[in-house]
């Protein structure tokens, strides 16, 4: 087994629930109410400028200047990729600049987000890499499986953008480089590596769940 096979073991019970919890069902049948999606892509696109920081200390983690680029490469394309996903539907809902400037985030968000810095900061770039997975990863598996499901959801007027942003090829070949950085770094590393690294797999799968329950409950 690979490294990320294990990771993925160690989660799956999660990341099942993932599929089945209303706020993503709603997304794939389009039921979602807009205004827990405008809660969610507010407090998401907060998450992703910490999202983006993790990556940025990979870059100062870094000895190696090819991974020095790739590091870079993925703060860019969180940045100036995924985030103009958000950009497009903060636009159509009416967020401003100057609701951003004035949103905070709700604990979860915040709690969910210094914990992968915090691994960042005293880890290696396979911690942060590692932390960094469980959201980038189970995003695709999520977009794959509402496809699967209901192959229309990306014809959705609305939500249909969503569906293809965390399907489209772009955002399939960022998340397999993370997963090939990761197998590439894991390898040979020993048992109770392996286990720390689930560790942080399992806390911030957790935490995806509880950004879910966050969003569908508009917790502040």
């Amino acid at each position: 087994m690979t490294l990320t096979d294990e990771l993925y073991e160690s989660v799956k019970e999660i990341w099942d629930g993932y599929y089945e919890h209303p706020f993503v069902k709603g997304i794939g049948d389009g039921s979602l109410p807009i205004e827990k999606f405008k809660f969610y892509m507010l407090q998401d696109y907060l998450y992703l400028y910490d999202y983006a920081k993790v990556f940025a200390l990979g870059v100062v983690k870094s000895k190696e200047p090819e991974m020095i680029r790739r590091f870079s490469w993925f703060v860019e394309d969180t940045l100036g990729g995924e985030m103009d996903i958000h950009s497009g539907y903060m636009e159509r809902l009416g967020i401003t600049d100057e609701d951003v400037a004035r949103a905070t985030m709700s604990l979860p968000n915040a709690s969910y987000t210094s914990y992968m810095l915090s691994v960042g900061f005293r880890g290696d770039e396979l911690d942060i890499l590692t932390a960094i997975l469980s959201c980038a990863w189970s995003y695709a598996k999520i977009g794959q499986e509402l496809v699967r499901k209901n192959p229309e959801s990306v014809e959705h007027p609305f939500y249909g953008e969503w569906v293809k942003g965390y399907t489209s090829k772009e955002y399939v070949d960022m998340n397999d480089e993370i997963l090939y950085l990761v197998n590439m770094l894991g390898q040979n590393i020993s048992k109770s590596r392996v286990a720390e690294l689930k560790e942080v797999f399992v806390n911030c799968s957790r935490y995806e769940a509880m950004f879910l329950n966050m969003a569908w409950n508009m917790e502040k």
